[in-house]
């Protein structure tokens, strides 16, 4: 396992004491921004002539670190650089790309730090050079303007991932050389499948162990005691880009085929809607597994639509059931759909106390988790279920429910999914009521 310099001096104190001090405070300073120092090799840009660099690895690698070093590095020794900074929403581009933990501002040196004009959605240094945010939401916002660089992170939870990708690809139209570095922890979408695929696209692999000295103690056993070896440790932990499950109920591809912008038929998603559910899958204990809180329409048009993912971890009873009451009273629910399996009459209770007029109605699951998903399955697969933008955890269960039984997905249960089953059979399979009067 490779180590930067940084880091091989600190597990030698006294040798890096004694540098230190030779060094002097402004020295020690300068030492610790430059990034060739701190970085490990794989964090490093690599050499040659490439286009696309796709830095595809575990949680806590220090993707975002590196792709922040690599825009703050051309940032600062080319006045006219132009560079675009595209997240998977707008919100999350500026909250971990410009201002989190390893963001831009919190890696710039005083002498040479940016000015975040959150209103433009720019970065601006001081010689000139200024980056853009972006949104893959909003992947027509990528039509019109023009850059030298681009840093696209975490593509894998990108909603409308190969139109983002493909606009962002087409305003690479500005200086002798234009590059674009692609963060991301691996997921079997379509644009992550495409971008490995290609020879032309430099890829870097990494997993989380390589970070140990940046991560808190502990982190590595905790993750490895309870992950290791498993297909979500490989995946999250190992950075392996790991194939769809074989036989599973969903495919990315359908998934993404059922994807889009809006609801149909209003002005908006409420105008739009004949129905609004929310569907519980209670955890078994506090501690447990989530509560799977998933929020369904039905259009006009006669199609269901996915509208939200209100899921909540590690809950007691009280937290949970006043996360149902605001996901109902938010999108305006005429029905609360509770599987009663785990917890019975308490579940209606809870649900009654976080929210006295809360519309509960409990169902009782006398089939496995997959048995119930399969003719769900089956509507998308007729084109009749939507999701109104990308909601990454539901869908990864999804995607690990598989014909027959098996569930290979992340987590023990797929709480969110079955949240999911529950209420789109609530909305279409089952009796077609009249729409009651919706808000609480």
């Amino acid at each position: 396992m490779q180590s930067s310099h940084i880091e091989w001096l600190a597990e030698r104190p006294g040798e890096r004491d004694r540098l230190l001090r030779s060094l002097g405070p402004v020295a020690s300073e300068a030492l610790a921004h430059d990034w060739g120092a701190v970085a490990r090799p794989g964090q490093v840009a690599p050499p040659g002539d490439w286009r696309i660099w796709l830095m595809m690895a575990g949680r806590g690698f220090g993707k975002t670190r590196a792709g922040a070093e690599w825009v703050r590095g051309i940032a600062e020794a080319d006045p006219g650089a132009r560079i675009a900074l595209v997240g998977a929403t707008l919100g999350e581009a500026r909250r971990v790309m410009v201002e989190g933990a390893s963001g831009l501002l919190a890696i710039a040196p005083w002498w040479c730090r940016p000015v975040f004009a959150p209103a433009l959605r720019k970065l601006i240094w001081p010689n000139g050079a200024v980056a853009t945010l972006f949104g893959a939401a909003e992947p027509e916002s990528l039509r019109g303007p023009q850059f030298s660089h681009g840093w696209a992170d975490e593509i894998a939870k990108w909603p409308f991932a190969e139109s983002a990708w493909d606009n962002l690809m087409m305003t690479m139209r500005l200086g002798s050389a234009p590059r674009v570095m692609a963060t991301t922890t691996p997921r079997p979408v379509a644009l992550v499948r495409r971008l490995v695929a290609d020879g032309d696209v430099v890829v870097t692999r990494g997993r989380t162990v390589e970070n140990k000295a940046n991560l808190a103690d502990g982190f590595i056993a905790a993750m490895t005691r309870s992950y290791g070896g498993t297909r979500l440790g490989r995946q999250e932990l190992d950075g392996e880009l790991i194939e769809e499950v074989a036989g599973a109920l969903w495919s990315r591809d359908l998934i993404e085929r059922c994807r889009v912008a809006h609801v149909p038929g209003g002005a908006g998603d409420a105008a739009a809607l004949t129905r609004v559910v929310v569907a519980v899958d209670p955890p078994a204990s506090a501690h447990g597994d989530a509560c799977g809180i998933v929020v369904v329409g039905l259009g006009r048009d006669g199609r269901g639509y996915v509208i939200a993912d209100a899921s909540v971890e590690g809950c007691s009873p009280e937290v949970w059931a006043r996360a149902v009451a605001a996901a109902a009273l938010v999108h305006g629910a005429d029905k609360v759909v509770a599987e009663a399996n785990n917890g019975g009459a308490m579940v209606t209770s809870v649900l009654r106390a976080a929210e006295e007029a809360l519309p509960v109605r409990l169902v009782h699951a006398s089939r496995g988790k997959v048995a119930r998903a399969e003719p769900v399955a089956a509507l998308y697969e007729a084109g009749r279920v939507a999701h109104r933008g990308a909601f990454p955890e539901l869908e990864d269960e999804m995607c690990g429910l598989v014909l027959g039984g098996g569930y290979e997905g992340p987590g023990r249960s797929p709480d969110r999914a079955d949240a999911l089953v529950w209420a789109l059979s609530e909305l279409m399979l089952g009796r077609q009521g009249v729409a009651q009067v919706r808000g609480l």
